[in-house]
């Protein structure tokens, strides 16, 4: 029997190919407020959810983003494993998760609670604390934070 290995390689992407992006410099989170002020574009006139994590250093300030899945109309399935594997070879301290509701209703459903829960305790057994889930609907969001939904 032969055994095969394979390398993988991880490039990232400066935000600043983004246009939305491109002027902004890296910024510090101290609110729920402050991630949608500056991130809103990525979700803004989206048909389909867009399912991101936010990728922060130890003093809050984000050092990456990245899409994980864009889904249907009204879902966007999205795995521990895949919320994680980005943060981890970031090395990021903590996260925060976010994706939109194109319908414009910023209220959390049930799926987007307990699929929240399942983040929440793989990022305790692997050390990286999930500290939000912003739901951006429109000119409005929903903190999970705030809440008391973590």
């Amino acid at each position: 029997m032969k055994y095969h290995s394979r390398t993988i390689s991880w490039r990232f992407r400066e935000s600043s190919e983004l246009p939305e992006l491109k002027e902004k410099p890296s910024v510090t989170i101290r609110t729920p407020s402050d991630l949608h002020d500056n991130y809103h574009s990525l979700f803004d006139n989206q048909v389909r959810e867009r399912f991101m994590v936010f990728w922060l250093n130890s003093a809050n300030k984000v050092v990456g983003f990245e899409i994980i899945t864009e889904g249907l109309l009204n879902s966007s399935l999205a795995h521990p494993r895949e919320v994680f594997r980005g943060a981890i070879i970031a090395t990021a301290a903590s996260i925060i998760v976010a994706h939109n509701h194109p319908s414009g209703n910023a209220e959390p459903s049930g799926e987007d609670v307990a699929m929240t829960k399942q983040i929440v305790e793989a990022g305790k057994i692997i050390g990286i604390n999930v500290h939000d889930h912003i739901i951006f609907a429109g000119n409005t969001f929903t903190s999970f934070a705030e809440r008391g939904l973590l």
